[in-house]
């Protein structure tokens, strides 16, 4: 009997240990995984983590246009049962019945980056992609002194955080500047390549234009690419940065761009999983300031922060 007991209290000491031990794993699913921005998230989710004691499983598609590819490494993570998932939907709605099943599955759903069509998820986190659009689009009326023409790099059907830097745009572009006109807008399907090809085909079609917005990192850098083999005089406001775009800034090439502060997104969707893991309150939806940067503030120790973030303390 004694024997029997002491079997049974080791087990517990061990199961209890088992447990102790469990640290609790967040999957973590971007759009992509090679600019910059992604990296930056992945930096900050993953310093969250460690400041927590739980686990990321980063693992996110090849492109950021093959939301087929996303849906497969959701549905591997929930058969992995991890523990929670944050999720940044290439598609608003083609994401929407994975986030059914997280759900009907009891698996918590952090939203970032980009929003979807369902209300089924625990928090969102992302930037204020509207208000950014409005920046850019402030901006531009600025540096056009209210008149001219632009055309537009936009990114691809469906991706709820550009669609909505976007309509920012236009909106404020229809309701401020009445003097300068939209006179077309196509998709750079988030490929430098892609983005590099239309904006030759309107910079042809339209070679007298005055201004260039683009929607995020792939669609300015193909812009800018487009800009530098014409040598056109055109004002071109992106978003987002990579070292090429910030060079290309100080030399005057990219008149602005717009950032976010990916580290950041990163940092409070893990944190986010976490509190709510638990049983703390979170807040539903959490909006990120956007900023906008010219070689007049680059240098500001804020904005140098914000841009580079030690990526390799967090990634190595």
């Amino acid at each position: 009997m004694r024997k029997r007991l002491a079997a049974v209290g080791l087990l517990a000491l061990l199961a209890t240990g088992c447990n102790r031990e469990h640290k609790k794993v967040i999957a973590v699913i971007p759009k992509g995984n090679s600019d910059i921005f992604w990296q930056s998230v992945h930096a900050g989710a993953v310093k969250a983590a460690r400041e927590n004691n739980v686990d990321v499983a980063w693992d996110g598609p090849a492109t950021e246009t093959d939301y087929g590819a996303q849906l497969q490494k959701v549905d591997a993570m929930l058969s992995r049962r991890v523990d929670a998932i944050a999720l940044a939907p290439i598609d608003r709605q083609a994401l929407v019945s994975v986030v059914h099943r997280a759900a009907d599955r009891k698996v918590p759903v952090i939203i970032f980056d980009s929003g979807i069509d369902t209300d089924r998820f625990v928090a969102q986190v992302a930037t204020d992609n509207y208000k950014a659009g409005q920046i850019a689009a402030e901006r531009m009326g600025k540096v056009l002194d209210g008149k001219g023409t632009v055309v537009m790099v936009a990114v691809k059907p469906g991706a709820a955080s550009t669609e909505a830097r976007e309509k920012g745009f236009e909106d404020i572009i229809h309701q401020k500047f009445p003097a300068i006109q939209i006179l077309d807008k196509r998709y750079g399907m988030a490929l430098v390549s892609q983005s590099l090809l239309v904006t030759e085909n309107m910079l042809t079609a339209h070679p007298d234009v005055d201004g260039i917005f683009s929607s995020n990192e792939s669609t300015t850098i193909g812009a800018a690419q487009a800009l530098r083999s014409r040598q056109h005089k055109v004002k071109l406001v992106g978003f987002d940065w990579s070292p090429t775009l910030l060079d290309d800034l100080q030399s005057g090439l990219v008149d602005s761009l717009v950032i976010q502060d990916p580290f950041q997104m990163g940092y409070q969707a893990v944190l986010t999983a976490v509190k709510h893991l638990q049983g703390q309150p979170v807040t539903k939806i959490t909006d990120l300031a956007p900023r906008l940067i010219d070689r007049d503030n680059l240098n500001d120790a804020a904005i140098q922060l914000q841009l580079h973030p030690d990526l390799q303390k967090y990634l190595e």
